[in-house]
């Protein structure tokens, strides 16, 4: 199959090379020529404008996933849904707010061309591990290219299809907010064990053995673990955790919908005040944890 991967970061290179390695011909577009030639150096078609995309399908039919930051989306979206021809399909694997994606779908239709929503998860160790892959949109579209999906998650990933417009990036949308309620928890429990009663506690120590058979082993417990092994005083990590949009989208959609989410809600209050400075040990863990599995970086935007 030939797919077009545009945006080629952290997540979009590592989709490239996965979906080389299967055997499908995939062609690189990014913003910087560097990433290109990269994609190029392991077996790529380089593309260095909408227009050579669209060349080298050569008459095929054009699948172009988009994995771009969400605050790009509408424009360029719109660029594509101008030039590709009918029949096309677009794939958004980035975490573009589920209510734009219903109001892109119907876009993408006007002009006879299908969309597809991916949330995507795996951050910088979907290439290793695979990637889990969240799926809405057109189910034709969807049936015609599902082996894209099933190349992506293996060997440990997964993928499923929620149905309409959207409801791959609602639930990925949840499932980010899922992760901030995480994360704060295991942040505030480190903290506790750091500033407690006892202060020869062994931060590393503990997180082993709660990763061996406790209920709360889990991948961003090892993270933390990890994080703390390498630099267990968090030197260096100023303790600013961003917040990307889904933790916010999903308590506007709670509130819209009288559900209370306590816990997701405090867990991004804690974001917003670390941004004004109220830092402390528990925020400079998150920092870490969000370098661990999605390369975030750990300084405060300049």
């Amino acid at each position: 199959m030939k797919i077009a991967i545009v945006g080629l970061g952290r997540m979009g290179m590592q989709i490239a090379r996965k979906l080389l390695e299967a055997g499908n011909e995939v062609i690189g577009l990014n913003r910087t020529t560097d990433k290109t030639d990269e994609a190029a150096g392991y077996g790529a078609i380089a593309a260095y404008s909408k227009q050579e995309v669209l060349n080298a399908f050569q008459g095929e039919r054009p699948i172009v996933w988009l994995m771009i930051p969400a605050d790009v989306v509408d424009a360029d979206l719109q660029e594509w849904l101008d030039l590709l021809p009918e029949q096309s399909i677009i794939i958004d694997g980035g975490n573009t707010d589920y209510r734009s994606t219903k109001h892109h779908a119907a876009l993408a239709d006007d002009h006879g061309i299908a969309l597809i929503d991916s949330g995507t998860s795996g951050g910088v160790w979907g290439y290793e591990r695979g990637f889990s892959l969240m799926i809405g949109g057109n189910s034709d579209a969807y049936d015609a290219i599902e082996p894209i999906f099933q190349a992506l998650a293996l060997p440990h990933g997964g993928y499923a299809y929620f149905g309409q417009p959207g409801s791959g990036h609602y639930v990925k949308m949840v499932h980010n907010a899922i992760e901030y309620g995480m994360m704060e928890s295991l942040a505030e429990g480190y903290r506790m064990l750091k500033e407690g009663p006892y202060n020869d506690i062994d931060l590393v120590k503990a997180g082993t053995v709660w990763q061996e058979s406790s209920v709360v082993t889990s991948w961003l417990n090892e993270l933390s673990r990890d994080a703390l092994a390498e630099n267990p005083t968090l030197e260096g990590i100023e303790g600013y955790v961003a917040e990307s949009g889904e933790g916010r989208w999903t308590l506007e959609t709670a509130q819209e919908l009288g559900i209370s989410l306590p816990a997701i809600q405090a867990a991004f209050d804690v974001r917003l005040a670390s941004q004004q400075g109220e830092t402390n040990f528990s925020t400079q863990l998150l920092a870490a944890m969000r370098n661990k599995f999605g390369g975030h970086t750990t300084e405060k935007p300049v």
